[in-house]
């Protein structure tokens, strides 16, 4: 059996990934055959088309590589659920959206397995507070 000789996180735009950095800087000195990487992640998230999908690549001894979907990052998700582009650069003076409950509970439902929380009003503050950090009035 193949032992794991490296393992990269890397955060890709799903459906878009290209063998140009950082797709390729990273894979480029364990070997891994890009191409093969690139065509598997984007047939993977064809669906989440421009939705940044991080992800966790395992490469083996043999060259081979396996890689693990993460749900995409909760700022992004809060990004999404209030409509804007990006956060505010001065989060206690500029305002820049207003989050509901019932949007924090669906980027919860969404995140849950990714989140190092153990109830789902534990995850509820922890998304809370990335929004609070980017600006965003949580209601």
């Amino acid at each position: 059996m193949a032992t794991i000789v490296k393992k990269i996180k890397l955060q890709i735009p799903g459906g878009a990934a290209t063998p140009a950095p950082p797709v390729g800087t990273a894979l480029g000195p364990t070997g891994v055959n890009i191409g093969q990487f690139v065509s598997q992640f984007n047939e993977a998230t064809k669906d989440k088309r421009g939705t940044i999908i991080p992800i966790e690549l395992s490469v083996y001894d043999d060259r081979s590589f396996t890689f693990i979907m993460k749900n995409p990052p909760a700022s992004r998700l809060i990004l999404k659920a209030i409509g804007i582009e990006k956060g505010s650069g001065k989060a206690r003076e500029q305002k820049v959206g207003t989050l509901t409950k019932a949007q924090i509970a669906t980027i919860v439902e969404e995140k849950m397995p990714d989140l190092n929380a153990n109830s789902p009003e534990a995850a509820a503050r922890l998304i809370a507070g990335t929004a609070r950090s980017m600006g965003v009035d949580v209601k």
